[in-house]
């Protein structure tokens, strides 16, 4: 084979190689651009999901709160109740022993 024959097939060869570089280069960068959209679509539906729990929890927790805030309530109206009928029975024995601790007092001075 004659010796221009012979660079010739190497140019195309060292050619086609350059293209074949080339295109896997191309390939690689459409690759890893690939990679980060889905990179980041991934982060974006995570961070959705974590705010949606977030949201979540939070509701939750109001409503656990809301409910014990209920029970507390509902326990000092009974323990209210309870006092003002503990009063009411007692109210006219008080009412006894203040007439004759005063009674004592004014025959104390006497």
């Amino acid at each position: 084979m004659p010796r221009p024959e012979v660079l010739e097939r190497i140019k195309t060869a060292e050619s086609e190689a350059d293209d074949i570089v080339a295109e896997a280069e191309d390939d690689r960068d459409e690759r890893i651009e690939e990679a980060r959209r889905e990179a980041e679509e991934i982060r974006t539906d995570a961070e959705a999901e974590a705010d949606e729990y977030e949201e979540e929890r939070l509701a939750e927790a109001r409503e656990e709160i809301e409910e014990e805030r209920k029970e507390i309530l509902a326990e000092g109206t009974e323990a209210r109740e309870e006092l003002i009928a503990s009063a009411e029975d007692n109210k006219e024995e008080a009412v006894e022993y203040a007439i004759s601790q005063f009674e004592e007092a004014v025959n104390a001075q006497t």
